[in-house]
């Protein structure tokens, strides 16, 4: 479902996909979009008065001080940057060195989704492409969803690349074996993945 956040790109709602076992991510549990500094008063308003009960902010420090979150001072948000400091290069064609090198960023971002109050999650980083993306793949993987699903959503973002998020998914599989491995070496532990499977899956 795309929402009508007027002046925000890349939103939707990851509801309706389809799990390996033949159930679906629940509707309006988990929403991606790019920053929310755009939005009109209206619309915060309306999302502070709906279901979204977490706002998990991944973009840097400097960006936050640039471009304000209108939900900054809600207990409701969260700032989870998904990106360090280190000297890597993130090439166009894979997020891989993005989760080779930023292993305790993603599992505070993770935990911040799985560990919310009940309700909807919204995602979001500066664009809603990249950082968004990735935290998204990682949690319907999760879920459950099958990784051509979760290329196939990704794809539906502004200026992205759908062999991308392939890639990205092949190296997470060929480098650490399978999501729950991965996210292990993230901090993120059994709990953490069935709670977010909980709150994810209808």
């Amino acid at each position: 479902m795309i929402l009508d956040w007027p002046d925000c790109t890349n939103v939707r709602d990851l509801g309706g996909l389809a799990t390996t076992d033949g159930r679906r991510i629940r509707s309006e549990a988990l929403l991606r979009s790019d920053g929310h500094h755009k939005l009109t008063a209206d619309t915060v308003a309306a999302i502070r008065a709906g279901g979204v009960r977490r706002i998990v902010d991944l973009r840097w420090a400097r960006e936050n001080t640039k471009w304000p979150s209108p939900f900054g001072g809600d207990p409701r948000y969260v700032n989870a940057p998904l990106i360090g400091d280190g000297d890597y290069e993130i090439l166009p064609d894979t997020y891989a060195a993005l989760l080779d090198h930023n292993r305790p960023q993603i599992g505070a971002a993770f935990r911040a989704v799985a560990e919310a109050p009940p309700g909807g999650v919204v995602v979001h980083c500066h664009a809603g492409a990249d950082r968004t993306g990735v935290l998204v793949a990682l949690l319907l993987l999760v879920a459950g969803v099958a990784e051509d699903d979760i290329a196939d959503d990704y794809a539906l973002t502004d200026g992205v690349h759908r062999e991308a998020m392939v890639n990205t998914l092949d190296h997470l599989r060929q480098t650490y074996g399978d999501v729950a491995k991965y996210l292990a070496d993230c901090g993120v532990d059994g709990a953490v993945l069935a709670a977010a499977r909980s709150r994810l899956v209808e």
